[in-house]
């Protein structure tokens, strides 16, 4: 149903029919996204919420009339729940940083894409904002004290509570007041992106590109500057955080007056606040929609806290106290360093082999390609090997339980010898056509199986669905 009114869609706008379609990789949103190839190619969207298409629809035609580097939308459903729009490519900023994330070094190239994106914000946020109709902003025009609770309490409920940590919700819903104060105390004119991250920068001839701003309003700057240079996953080093910092400061000048010290003081209080929300939706994504990718974000997300209370928030003692202990939880303890290191990939051949980012080289590519495919079937398109009726699938068929068993012994007598060996890192990749199903299932167990069997760290990546976990030793 969603294919064929994409098809009429895309039919309807071109004149032809597009030569097919193909369903993306879910991103962490309720949209579904497809490509439908053609001339011209396109992307098509169904979302489930009238509301937000009619936000994203609305910002992204405003903000192509500021020359603001934005997907253009070129046609849309009578009902509002289909759209078409520009295709960019796949490159997300997040996956062009890839090997600097994961090691810690950042080149050049790395630090010109992320100078580029970071210089871009203040244009999307001041530039943006004038002449906004900040009514179609979805679910609230503006960040005001009723969205500041959602997102406190969204913490407070989906994973402070989750942990076991005691407290008493009172005084921190009084520690929540100071810090709603202080949060609102500067009127603002600006757009706030919300949600402005890696993941939702694409990459398209070397530049930065805005995508899933449907979420944004009118708010501060601070926030944006904090949800970027503050995401949990981005690994970024503080010397490159503060570098970023001052390219944004200084891009912002050509717009506004800044009192640096001002800016900072109250930029911390941002910084703090997105964590604790971050820290709420992987409460709930974990949790409550049992997601495991998003309880193994966890660890990051703490880390940044365990970092950020090392210069006391007077304003907050409460509340202070209570996120000191969080940290302290022993399923929150900072990772060890052990000397192996085994990184497991799902991955699609049409893609490419996954380079190894430590420049080691070598390791394990398993084909999938042979055992029996899901993805042939649509019931199962919309679908993961991650997800309870593919696993179905594929364990009833008994192909993949065989084929993870020669795999299991190979891999083992490797990773012996490695830790005998003193060796630091090992890869272990598994493909198949789309890297949705049969590989992602593979790469997933794999992983749980040297987790259950070694006293290794294992670094999981699902490359073309953009999940990534840390799983860390059990001894």
């Amino acid at each position: 149903m969603i294919k064929e009114t994409l098809t009429n869609l895309y039919t309807n706008y071109t004149g032809i029919k597009p030569e097919k379609i193909d369903e993306l990789p879910a991103s962490g949103s309720n949209r579904r996204y497809f490509r439908l190839t053609g001339k011209p190619t396109l992307i098509g969207v169904y979302g489930e919420s009238f509301e937000e298409n009619r936000a994203f629809l609305y910002m992204s035609h405003h903000f192509q009339q500021k020359s603001l580097p934005v997907p253009q939308v070129f046609a849309q459903s009578n009902d509002g729940f289909f759209y078409l729009q520009e295709d960019l490519g796949d490159t997300l900023l997040f996956n062009a940083i890839e090997k600097a994330r994961l090691t810690g070094v950042f080149g050049e190239e790395e630090k010109k894409l992320l100078r580029k994106t970071i210089r871009l914000l203040p244009a999307l946020q001041v530039s943006g904002a004038k002449d906004m109709d900040f009514s179609y902003c979805y679910p609230r025009s503006e960040f005001d004290l009723r969205s500041i609770f959602w997102d406190l309490n969204y913490f407070k409920y989906c994973f402070l509570k989750a942990t076991g940590l005691d407290f008493q919700e009172d005084r921190l819903e009084d520690d929540f007041h100071k810090m709603a104060d202080i949060l609102l105390r500067n009127n603002s004119t600006t757009f706030m992106y919300r949600d402005f991250q890696s993941r939702n920068v694409m990459i398209k001839d070397n530049e930065p590109w805005f995508i899933d701003f449907q979420g944004g309003r009118k708010g501060p700057v601070y926030y944006d500057i904090a949800s970027f240079l503050w995401q949990a996953k981005a690994n970024y080093p503080e010397s490159l955080r503060q570098e970023l910092l001052k390219e944004y400061i200084d891009s912002l000048r050509q717009y506004q007056t800044i009192d640096e010290t001002y800016f900072h003081a109250q930029l911390r209080h941002f910084v703090l606040f997105r964590i604790l929300q971050v820290l709420g939706c992987y409460g709930f994504r974990g949790y409550f929609e049992k997601k495991p990718h998003f309880i193994q974000s966890v660890p990051y997300a703490i880390e940044n806290l365990r970092k950020l209370l090392q210069k006391p928030y007077p304003e907050y003692p409460y509340l202070s106290q209570i996120l000191k202990q969080l940290t302290e939880l022993k399923q929150f303890c900072q990772l060890q360093k052990h000397r192996l290191i085994v990184r497991v990939t799902s991955f699609a051949y049409k893609k490419g082999i996954p380079e190894d980012p430590t420049g080691n080289g070598g390791g394990f590519v398993f084909d999938c390609r042979a055992i029996n495919n899901p993805g042939k079937y649509d019931c199962y398109k919309s679908f993961t090997g991650l997800d309870e009726p593919v696993i179905h699938f594929l364990e009833k068929d008994g192909e993949i339980s065989s084929f993870l068993a020669h795999a299991y012994e190979l891999t083992d007598a490797a990773i012996k010898r490695y830790i005998e060996r003193g060796f630091t890192s090992l890869s272990i990749a598994f493909g198949c056509t789309g890297g949705q199903h049969r590989s992602v299932y593979a790469a997933q167990h794999m992983a749980e199986h040297i987790n259950n069997k070694f006293d290794v760290q294992v670094n999981l990546l699902h490359r073309e669905q953009n999940i990534e976990q840390i799983l860390q030793p059990q001894n």
